[in-house]
């Protein structure tokens, strides 16, 4: 990693410990009566009869690959806490891995193919990266779309920057 590369990391690093350190002065006091977000989700489930509240993400922004993506989902927290959470082990194991979240991110930012995927440092052999596509694929954080290339489903993009953002300290 060049000297540059490792200087544009910590600033990325630096920028990402502000924004949570305002985001979290600011969320502080912002509950219920905060910004607007929660104001209008508030609203939302107390005109949906969901008197236990929930979460909603949403997402609307560009793609380094220069996708377009606008995605939102709300869930009531009874629903949430009544899902049968071992199902979601394997979903959130297949983000456990660097390699593949390095491969994700590529593949946000363009690299469509395992060949090109497998020029990436230290991602290991084109057989691992199989591996770890398949493992992507089964888990839906990715699919096919024809002649050997892989996306992140639409319906996943915003979901995978949530989790990837909710890990950011």
């Amino acid at each position: 990693m060049s000297v540059e590369d490792r200087l544009a990391k910590l600033e990325r690093r630096r920028a990402a410990k502000d924004l949570v350190r305002d985001g979290n002065r600011q969320a502080i006091g912002s509950a219920p009566q905060g910004g607007w977000a929660l104001r209008r989700l508030h609203q939302e489930f107390a005109d949906a009869d969901e008197s236990n509240g929930g979460v909603m993400f949403a997402g609307s922004g560009r793609l380094p690959s220069a996708e377009q993506f606008d995605w939102q989902v709300q869930f009531g927290t009874d629903d949430i806490v009544a899902y049968d959470w071992d199902d979601a082990a394997e979903c959130l194991a297949a983000l456990g891995s660097p390699v593949r979240l390095r491969i994700l991110r590529e593949i946000l930012r363009g690299s469509r193919t395992a060949a090109e995927l497998t020029d990436l440092d230290e991602s290991g052999s084109s057989g691992q990266i199989y591996h770890h596509l398949r493992q992507l694929a089964a888990t839906g954080w990715l699919h096919t779309v024809g002649n050997g290339r892989f996306e992140v489903p639409p319906n996943r993009v915003v979901p995978l920057l949530v989790a990837l953002a909710t890990a950011r300290r």
